[in-house]
């Protein structure tokens, strides 16, 4: 009876334990390639809630002057990246911004690059010399929300203008040692609707991955492994613990069942 006891410890407490190699990023030798490939080469679209940071520079600054937001009184007071959201553009339930004097421009589904050409179609009608004007168009930062086994969960803005999905964990605290880095989620709302896709975190090909290069308003989701759903315990030590005490109780019971 002590072996068959001994011998479901043994198996209990081998496929309740977190193997090491599931918990390493990015395992396995480096591929060279001879050209250079392009990640995530197609352009974002812009949709309702995301924030632009415009900006327009001329010689004649009195002008630019008419087409630029205002600094309020307080402005002293948001300094920081998050200054952005209060100096940005932000896109509006019609997928309009509005600028002064320009007054309401739609972007939606348009790329930064497409409305850096619109905004300088239109002050074109203002500027006699349109090679005097120069117009920057960029998202104010790179919002996602991270939910699931991750240590400091909920929405993010990276303030760059590419963020890796590594970038965007070790941002958030980094994985739980339940959480399954081989089946991270990417959950992306596109113009074209709801999308899912699943990136190993664990496997270097991962860099080749369409999306290892997150979107704004992505939503990533870690999955936990089945040893939490077990309920076994995070460590080997929790494990062991909870594998000795279940069986303890088993023996007893048997024991006890004996001598009745």
């Amino acid at each position: 009876m002590k072996k068959y006891f001994l011998l479901l410890l043994s198996i209990a407490f081998l496929s309740s334990c977190v193997p090491s190699k599931n918990l390493i990023y990015l395992q396995g030798e480096a591929i060279q390639e001879k050209g250079i490939k392009r990640i995530n080469n197609i352009p974002y679209k812009l949709q309702v809630d995301d924030v632009l940071n415009i900006d327009i520079k001329s010689s004649d600054q009195k002008m630019v002057a008419i087409f630029v937001k205002q600094s309020g009184e307080n402005s002293s007071q948001n300094i920081g990246p998050e200054s952005s959201y209060f100096s940005g553009y932000s896109i509006d339930s019609y997928g309009n911004i509005r600028m002064p004097t320009l007054g309401e421009i739609n972007v939606l589904g348009y790329t930064t690059e497409e409305v850096r050409k619109k905004i300088e179609n239109e002050l074109n009608k203002y500027f006699k010399n349109k090679d005097d004007i120069f117009v920057s168009v960029k998202l104010a930062g790179i919002k996602y929300t991270i939910i699931g086994e991750i240590n400091n969960p909920g929405p993010k803005v990276i303030f760059q203008n590419k963020v890796s999905i590594i970038d965007a964990i070790s941002n958030s605290g980094n994985i739980t040692i339940v959480g399954d880095r081989k089946r991270v989620e990417i959950i992306r709302n596109s113009i074209s609707g709801i999308q899912k896709f699943t990136i190993d975190l664990t496997d270097i090909s991962a860099f080749n991955s369409d999306v290892f290069y997150i979107k704004p308003n992505d939503i990533i989701n870690i999955i936990p492994l089945k040893q939490k759903t077990w309920g076994t315990g995070t460590t080997g030590l929790q494990t062991f613990t909870t594998v000795i005490s279940v069986i303890t109780l088993l023996y007893s019971t048997v024991i006890l069942a004996k001598n009745l």
